[in-house]
């Protein structure tokens, strides 16, 4: 099977070889549900008013076809949220899984309705709620409660760890690496030269690199940003946990401090999470920090753009603050 939003009868009669729809019910519209970059993912809807949410992961990432990536990321979403089913919190706030077809790497889940991500938090005075700020808090701690009971060849997702650490811990900081900065913001590619440039700093992100891709036993989302929220008539809902694995907790709070930070957040929502995330014995605040700075550095220097809404002078003083924290 692959999925092709232009073959409707081909999904009609996939949907109806795995009983998500009647014989006599057939797809009669297919739309791409949102901006999304690792997998190819379909809204399909039924002449009965069925809608379904269909995504195959290929061995490529979708919105960068040049680059390679594991089919298997698709069964390890599916294993993350067999792992947490058991949480009514989490499930709440998760799509349900229908089916998991090994075989053709497709997940089928249920369809949260329209809905748009959060990456208009991005914009000058857009600000999560305090409502969403609290609820963003909590489930990513209730998350973290779950620690693995035994080694799991899947969740170990070492394919995919290996492919975003090469995106967050290297590309950014190679001087040479074939994208100019200057075609996102003019000026950019100065700016980011004397980063580059630090051994020092390469150095860290060499090391925070390999902490990241050692095991640990605390399961993470681990692309926990704007862009995996859904808001829908719900609240905030999670997705696309294709890049989770059991590592260290405070890679996940990093990763959401840094887009806070990103998006300007107010102390206020900054204080909500910081609040309801009940941070663990042992929790290590230098190594929170330390990768805030680094998902701040690549976010604004590497190849994973975001659409924000900030002015080369405000970027030059993100990339100093992120600068100051790691290794702080």
């Amino acid at each position: 099977m692959h999925l092709d939003k232009t073959k409707l009868i081909d999904i009609s009669l996939y949907l109806e070889h795995h009983e998500l729809i009647n014989a006599h019910d057939f797809v009669v519209y297919a739309e791409k549900p949102g901006e999304g970059n690792m997998n190819y993912t379909l809204r399909v809807k039924t002449e009965e008013g069925k809608s379904l949410i269909v995504k195959q992961a290929r061995s490529y990432v979708e919105k960068y076809p040049g680059i390679p990536a594991p089919e298997d990321r698709i069964l390890v979403e599916s294993k993350f949220y067999e792992t947490i089913a058991a949480d009514d919190f989490l499930k709440t706030h998760t799509p349900e899984i229908l089916l998991t077809d090994k075989e053709n790497h497709i997940l089928v889940m249920e369809d949260l309705g329209t809905a748009s991500d959060y990456s208009s938090i991005y914009r000058k005075g857009s600000a999560l709620s305090r409502s969403d700020a609290r609820l963003c808090a909590v489930f990513i701690y209730q998350l973290h409660c779950n620690k693995r009971k035994s080694h799991d060849v899947l969740m170990a997702n070492e394919k995919l760890k290996a492919l975003n650490h090469e995106h967050i811990f290297v590309y950014p900081f190679l001087e040479e690496n074939g994208f100019d900065l200057d075609n996102i913001t003019p000026g950019l590619q100065s700016a980011a030269l004397p980063y580059k440039k630090d051994q020092v700093l390469k150095e860290f992100s060499n090391k925070l690199g390999e902490i990241y891709l050692s095991d640990d036993d605390t399961l993470l989302h681990g692309d926990y940003y704007p862009g995996s929220w859904l808001n829908t008539g719900n609240g905030l809902n999670v997705i696309d946990p294709e890049f989770s694995f059991y590592g260290k907790p405070e890679f996940d709070l990093g990763v959401l401090f840094a887009h806070l930070y990103l998006a300007q957040q107010s102390d206020d929502v900054i204080e909500i999470i910081d609040t309801h995330y009940k941070k663990s014995q042992g929790f290590d605040e230098i190594l929170f920090k330390s990768f805030t700075g680094i998902e701040i550095m690549r976010r604004i220097i590497g190849l994973a753009q975001l659409p924000l809404d900030l002015s080369l002078i405000e970027k030059e003083e993100l990339l100093k603050r992120a600068y100051n924290l790691i290794g702080d």
